[in-house]
């Protein structure tokens, strides 16, 4: 095969998530000249991730459409070893990139393992330390580590943890995280724009910002997340508990059951990107179970209560900036009331100081997969 002029890089996605962080990275690519880029949409989450593929103008040059309804995550891994396989050898990239802790992210990598394609992480050392929570994003991405040949860590506790676990230090780069990259450019188009469906639902009241969808808090912790927004809405009438709820049965079917009908409490199908950057930028407090927006609440200035009992971004923790309340009805309500009610409280939790980047990660990775090193972001 004649030696190609510039670098076959594939991206590979199918969550939301996926796309957000990955959208400024494709984009950077294609702008450079050094690479030739490919982008495969596995579509593990159909209706959502599309929305972020059309809001960021990503073209795609395979689609999978792997999503299947009530599919197993044997299902899904499967079916995404067989699919990958046929795209890296028809592709034969010079490098894949994944993000983050999707199952695409892990069975995409592994299958480039067993292509012996050589696989650079994006959001690289996250790490909870509990292979259950969050569950199955704990262990993917400690896998991938394992799997990788560049690790593009967002800040330096990742990077620390990389090294713990024997990753060598010639392979991680520290970028800051480039969620921060995709606000930016978002944020301008957000500015611009009118939400009136969310303007009324906001009512000129104080916004909480609600949202939860992990498995480890189906069932009661969910119902006890419920109960304490309830309670938040009934003790605070100037309040209004804004609340997007995820499609999956488990969650939709529990939170109608128990905040349908409460005044104070808005539910909402899910919303588009655009539309939750308008709520991020505009609302009070965010309350959260999500690990995107414990980085992106902290970029628009807005504290996080995080409902999880541990979190592999303890950097927003450590600052100040988020606070992790676990699914209890007494502590949400306790904390979440403190910062309703104590202007200092809430200053104190209002940081000028972004712990998870500056905005260039993508421009970051770029050069290390063009020239193979880069000076890091030192987190300041």
């Amino acid at each position: 095969m004649p030696k190609r002029r510039k670098r076959r890089v594939l991206f590979a996605f199918g969550t939301r998530p996926e796309a957000i962080k990955l959208a400024p990275v494709i984009s950077a690519a294609r702008e450079n000249r050094a690479f030739e880029t490919v982008v495969c949409l596995t579509a593990q989450h159909r209706e959502m991730v599309d929305q972020v593929v059309r809001l960021f103008d990503i073209k795609t040059d395979f689609d999978l459409n792997i999503m299947e309804k009530g599919q197993s995550l044997t299902d899904l891994t499967h079916h995404l070893l067989l699919r990958m396989r046929e795209v890296i050898q028809k592709v034969d990239p010079s490098c894949l990139v994944v993000q983050g802790d999707t199952t695409t992210a892990f069975a995409v990598a592994l299958q480039a393992f067993y292509q012996k394609v050589p696989v650079a992480h994006v959001e690289a050392g996250l790490r909870s330390h509990d292979k259950y929570q969050p569950y199955p994003e704990e262990m993917n991405r400690v896998l991938i580590s394992h799997l990788g040949d560049y690790h593009f860590a967002p800040t330096r506790e990742a990077e620390n943890n990389l090294l713990r676990e024997g990753i060598s230090k010639t392979k991680i780069f520290m970028t800051g995280n480039t969620v921060v990259d995709a606000l930016i450019h978002i944020r301008k188009r957000v500015k611009l724009n009118r939400y009136p469906a969310l303007e009324k639902a906001m009512k000129g009241k104080r916004v909480i910002l609600v949202t939860a969808h992990r498995r480890e808090n189906f069932g009661k912790p969910l119902e006890s997340i419920c109960r304490a927004l309830k309670k938040l809405a009934w003790a605070y009438p100037g309040t209004e508990i804004v609340y997007p709820v995820h499609l999956n049965p488990h969650v939709w079917q529990v939170v109608h059951k128990e905040l349908k009908g409460v005044r104070g409490v808005t539910l909402l199908k899910p919303l588009s990107y655009e539309e939750l950057v308008f709520l991020m930028d505009h609302c009070y407090l965010v309350i959260t179970d999500s690990g995107g927006m414990q980085e992106e609440a902290p970029s628009f200035g807005k504290p996080v209560l995080v409902m999880r009992n541990v979190s592999e971004r303890p950097d927003g923790i450590t600052l100040g900036v988020a606070k992790l309340v676990g699914s209890s009805e007494s502590k949400i309500f306790k904390e979440a009331g403190r910062l309703l009610k104590d202007s200092k409280a809430y200053r104190n939790m209002v940081k000028n100081k972004n712990p998870y980047g500056d905005g260039k990660a993508s421009e970051r990775i770029i050069r290390v997969l063009s020239k193979g090193c880069i000076e890091p972001w030192d987190g300041k």
